[in-house]
């Protein structure tokens, strides 16, 4: 076997004329392989893509291990399966600091090593960005209520930074690490694709700036001699067996994923590779390109002989696996173990397939087909002899927020390790449920809050364990002045995990809003408490909490004490600068404000965070100094991050009005209505309104909202 390896990276090197340089992987998240031509699919144009695969290998049946994005990803730059990386969930987890990695076995041949990442998944508390060089995982500044989708990085943004940095090498020897986003929900592609499906127009929109990257590599005269992977992490369901998005099955929708290897000199263009491959497979093909010896603990194997042209030995089967329904939901884990001919997924009601009959996996042949269920079975337990349930950890309230602003369902349910998934509800039994709990979610996004809560109350009726249905419940009530309702939630939320911090800081927040400042400050308090010291996020969220909660008391000293603390949880967080701000702005002191309001945003400048209300307080400080453009940029600032901002909009309409600018002020005024639809966003339009003296306009708008929302 060794001696193979060896004799396959020579016959390499010698026909490349040496190592790749660069070497470059291309990592489309969520794209389905059956959605690009080079497949056979018809429906949309990807001329890059298409180009690529003229220029490389395509390989027709690669598989990923899991489907989902850290998990994947992490197997794609370890060559390890999920079980043995330890990470089974795109929350919760993080890639072990002792990790093998590719980028620094590359490093360690002298390859200059980059990696830029359009997800909030894949940022560097993860720790899949150990072994590079740079590790660019600069997302936009967002607060906790940013709207869905928006807490991430546009690809064309992603491929400047890549630029820029290869620009900055002096030498071609590097290995690149490209990421994005963009078929991933929700489908938003440019106007410009609006004659494909909403996530084909994505995958024409990744095309784009695939073609972009490849013409700026062509541009240096690098294309030639490089290596270039080009995959995604996982696909999408779309609907197919009752899953529209992934992360709960192990169907084709969502672990076949392309694959495309150009090498140097375009050697073997244009051939297909039918044998199934794997993620894992990866770091031994590199290594094998570079002579690295290979760590004895890969499972994997190099796929140089396939990119030859040459069989490869034998076909061991992949293996994938499904942790999302049972960390999230208390369901029963999948596993699946397919070779060329079927696939078998372990569940409490086991299933194969014949892929070769049965493409569409539609017919279970598991009552059929007993020695493939005895031989898949028996495989799988040799493989997983000896490997555990890894259990989660905790995640920061502000984690929580972006993963579930990104449509990632962001809570665990504490499901003890060693309970046997087959006593757990079969996923294939629940996907109804999960679809209408995404559906909910879709609909709050469209601040159709009334019809997100009754789908939700349908959803926990059936599951009433599942956090996360009580979270955005808890949030949809908050959002549609549903307040001591959205305490009731917050507190059966609690009460399903009484050990997370999170919660009560949620429950906290609610009694703030309502004047129950007792309450908010017991439930924060305990917050703080539960709160791991390991998990400085949750410390801050609580402290900030507390914070705001002294200063509704007027209690100046405590606001400082709290802000202090936080600050000592996580040194980069200024909240004691805020805070001073905060009292010098109610003292009036705005000419001493600024300054400390500006401290905390020079401080904040670069990092993923921001601190809600802070633009929205800078802005007015700015106001009040007459410096009014600069008030208007703030106040721009600050709905940028929470649009919902009532307060910011009621403030902009004032500017604009002082300086004559009607039009402007009524936009404003009419924005209060469609971004907070209930009954305060009409009665802040009304009141701004009657400060303006024009009573008429407040009274249309009060009539206007008890019509629409049965008011009396």
């Amino acid at each position: 076997m060794l001696a193979g390896l060896a004799l396959g990276a020579w016959w390499f090197l010698r026909q490349a004329g040496g190592p790749p340089s660069p070497i470059i992987l291309i990592s489309i998240d969520t794209l389905r392989a059956d959605h690009l031509p080079a497949y056979g699919y018809r429906h949309v144009k990807t001329p890059a893509i298409d180009a690529l695969a003229a220029d490389g290998v395509v390989f027709e049946q690669a598989y990923a291990h899991s489907p989902q994005t850290l998990p994947s990803h992490a197997s794609i730059l370890t060559g390890q399966l999920p079980f043995e990386t330890g990470v089974r969930d795109n929350v919760g987890f993080t890639v072990r600091k002792d990790q093998a990695m590719l980028p620094a076995l590359v490093r360690g041949r002298g390859y200059a090593t980059g990696g830029f990442v359009s997800a909030f998944v894949l940022r560097k508390e993860t720790g899949i960005g150990q072994g590079f060089d740079l590790f660019d995982d600069q997302l936009p500044p967002s607060a906790p209520d940013m709207p869905m989708g928006q807490v991430q990085r546009p690809g064309p943004e992603t491929r400047q930074a890549a630029e820029r940095w290869m620009s900055s090498l002096g030498s071609h020897r590097f290995f690149l690490f490209f990421h994005i986003y963009e078929p991933h929900t929700p489908y938003t592609p440019p106007d410009r694709f609006s004659q494909y499906a909403p996530y084909d127009g994505e995958i024409a929109y990744s095309d784009e700036i695939v073609g972009q990257l490849l013409a700026g590599l062509k541009a240096r005269g690098w294309y030639d001699g490089a290596a270039i992977i080009f995959l995604s992490d996982h696909g999408e369901g779309l609907g197919d067996h009752g899953e529209l998005e992934h992360g709960l099955f192990l169907y084709d929708s969502t672990i076949r994923v392309p694959l495309i290897v150009k090498l140097p000199g375009n050697a073997g263009a244009g051939r297909r590779v039918t044998t199934p491959v794997q993620h894992i497979d990866l770091v031994p093909t590199v290594l094998d390109w570079l002579g690295i010896p290979r760590p004895k603990a890969l499972r994997g194997r190099s796929i140089q002989p396939l990119l030859d042209g040459r069989p490869a030995a034998g076909d061991p089967g992949v293996y994938s696996e499904a942790f999302y329904g049972r960390y999230h939901f208390g369901w029963s884990e999948l596993y699946a173990l397919t070779d060329a001919r079927y696939r078998f997924i372990k569940a409490p009601k086991p299933e194969v397939y014949d892929l070769v009959r049965d493409p569409g996996e539609m017919r279970n042949l598991a009552a059929d087909r007993p020695q493939v269920v005895a031989a898949a079975r028996g495989e799988l337990d040799r493989m997983l002899a000896g490997a555990t349930i890894h259990t989660p950890g905790q995640v920061s309230r502000e984690d929580l927020e972006r993963l579930q602003a990104l449509g990632y369902v962001g809570t665990q349910s504490r499901v003890a390790p060693d309970r046997p998934g087959e006593s757990l509800p079969d996923p294939k039994d629940k996907a109804a449920v999960l679809e209408a709990y995404r559906r909910a979610i879709a609909l709050a996004a469209e601040r159709r809050y009334d019809e997100s809560i009754r789908l939700l109350r349908n959803v926990l009726a059936d599951s009433p364990s599942m956090k996360d249905a009580w979270i955005q419940l808890g949030v949809d009530l908050v959002r549609a002045g549903r307040h001591q309702e959205a305490v009731d939630a917050f507190k059966h939320l609690v009460e399903v995990d009484p050990a997370d911090a999170n919660s009560f800081v949620s429950v906290a927040g609610v009694y703030l809003t309502i004047g129950k400042l007792g309450e908010a400050q017991a439930n924060a308090e305990m917050g703080l408490s539960k709160a791991a010291p390991s998990d400085t996020r949750a410390t801050t969220s609580a402290c900030e909490m507390l914070v705001r909660i002294a200063l509704a008391r007027k209690d100046t000293a405590a606001a400082r004490r709290y802000a202090a603390a936080a600050q000592r949880a996580s040194a980069a967080f200024p909240l004691p600068a805020y805070v001073d701000g905060l009292i010098l702005h109610a003292e009036k002191r705005f000419d001493e404000a600024l300054p400390r309001f500006e401290e905390a945003i020079s401080r904040l400048r670069g990092q993923q965070m921001t601190i809600p209300e802070l633009f929205f307080y800078t802005g007015d400080t700015l106001a009040n100094l007459g410096r009014a453009p600069e008030a208007e940029a703030a106040f721009r600032q600050e709905l940028a991050f929470s649009p919902q901002h009532l307060r910011t909009r009621a403030s902009l309409a004032m500017l604009y009005r002082a300086d004559g600018r009607s039009a402007d002020a009524e936009r404003e005024i009419n924005a209060m209505v469609s971004a907070v639809p209930t009954s305060e966003g009409y009665e802040m339009a009304a009141k701004t309104w009657a400060i303006f003296g024009e009573k008429a306009r407040a009274d249309a708008i009060r009539a206007d909202a008890r019509k629409r929302l049965g008011a009396k």
